[in-house]
């Protein structure tokens, strides 16, 4: 059994961070392992409390987990202050952690910071140049390049700039366009691919950055190439959002014992 690591914050209320990402690992068939980075006061309404952990804490975590149970993929969340991205950013390289997945988590769902200022800056210049693949929605593109993504043709864009940046592919994610289609922005340094369907009128999709990314590293840890990787966690989400168990009063989780297709490009 493959295994994969997530390097990310807890959500107590179960739908984002660790926990979406290491049930995503379980419907792929991957053995999930974690590092946490932050504890989170939190539920569906909002996030009500951050603690950072010590960096010596996270450095141990990753360290034990690669030495004993080398992950063939990883991926990072929530890293909340510099110091902590230019920890996991020194354990990825010091362990040659190559299928890594980049989710630069920056505000959470209902619209709270879970990311430092200084901390965008080392996201941008220490982990950028290290991922596979980045996966920021509109607004996490935005702050990465400094200037807002709004359309579809920004999104490509963005997508070839954070490639020019040093991300060896990147997928702007386009749940916050205006409009009734959603696009998907994906580009590799050589072409540019697009995955469009209608957009779910629902406040059920909280977790769905946690959960793209670590169905795409799931699919990397597989085995996948990184396109088909791709095409199967986005279309698991959308059947995640769609079959959603309506829980809580704000944005509600996923269901992620959603259907696992394995036909992809």
């Amino acid at each position: 059994m493959r295994v994969a690591i997530t390097i990310a914050g807890s959500d107590s209320g179960g739908g984002a961070g660790i926990q979406a990402d290491l049930k995503t690992f379980h419907a792929f068939g991957v053995f999930g392992a974690s590092a946490i980075t932050a504890i989170t006061v939190q539920n569906t309404q909002g996030v009500f409390g951050v603690h950072a952990i010590p960096t010596d804490i996270v450095r141990g975590q990753i360290d034990a987990v690669v030495e004993d149970l080398r992950p063939a993929a990883c991926k990072t969340g929530m890293l909340a202050t510099r110091e902590l991205v230019e920890t996991v950013a020194g354990r990825i390289r010091a362990h040659g952690l190559t299928e890594y997945v980049l989710d630069p988590v920056m505000v959470s769902t209902s619209g709270h910071r879970l990311l430092d200022e200084d901390a965008m800056i080392a996201v941008a210049t220490q982990l950028l140049p290290l991922c596979r693949v980045v996966t920021p929605n509109l607004d996490e593109a935005g702050i990465l390049l400094g200037r807002p993504v709004t359309d579809v043709a920004g999104m490509r864009e963005a997508a070839r700039d954070l490639v020019r940046k040093g991300a060896s592919a990147a997928l702007i994610k386009g749940g916050h366009l205006s409009g009734r289609e959603l696009v998907d922005v994906f580009f590799d340094g050589r072409e540019f691919r697009e995955w469009s369907r209608e957009k779910l009128e629902t406040r059920n999709t909280h977790g769905t950055g946690c959960t793209v990314s670590a169905a795409i590293a799931a699919g990397l840890a597989r085995g996948d190439s990184l396109v088909s990787a791709v095409d199967r966690a986005l279309r698991f989400v959308n059947r995640a959002i769609e079959t959603a168990p309506g829980l809580g009063a704000g944005h509600g989780p996923l269901n992620h014992f959603a259907a696992i297709e394995d036909q992809g490009c």
